[in-house]
């Protein structure tokens, strides 16, 4: 399931993890929800969320109007989003795995890429990238906080 090409910038992704003590289910459930990641360090447990035939809309009271497209779907071990931003060349792909973990709980990792298509210099999309690695940190944070508290 890799779906980067051998040949990109090796800064054009971002590869996170967590290791949740939680079922492949319970992380699932929060996974599955198109823009779960976007908050303030932590998940909001009733998102303004709509669908618009394949897009879902997310409405942030602070950030505004996010719309995410579902790319793929393997259900409890596998989910991709790709934005659907005008204001780029090519969105990112952000992609989530669930592994069980031997001994219970299991291991979220995101991953994702596409920063250097996005149409922008090389120094732009290494800053975008910047600010998506800390917020995948924090994001995995508030992932783990929500679903083990749930």
């Amino acid at each position: 399931m890799n779906h980067a090409a051998t040949d990109l910038d090796p800064l054009d992704r971002i590869d996170r993890s967590i290791e949740i003590d939680a079922s492949a289910e319970r992380v699932w459930s929060l996974v599955t929800r198109p823009g779960w990641w976007i908050n303030e360090g932590a998940v909001d447990p009733k998102p303004e969320v709509r669908q618009e035939g394949e897009t879902t809309v997310l409405t942030h009271p602070k950030y505004g109007e996010f719309r995410l497209v579902t790319v793929e779907s393997e259900p409890t071990s596998y989910i991709a989003y790709q934005w659907l931003d005008l204001s780029v060349d090519k969105p990112t792909l952000v992609e989530f795995r669930i592994v069980p973990r031997e001994g219970g709980g299991v291991t979220l990792s995101v991953t994702e890429s596409g920063f250097s298509g996005l149409g922008k210099t090389r120094e732009e999309w290494l800053q975008h990238r910047e600010g998506n690695v800390s917020g995948w940190e924090s994001e995995l944070a508030a992932a783990k906080t929500y679903v083990e508290s749930a």
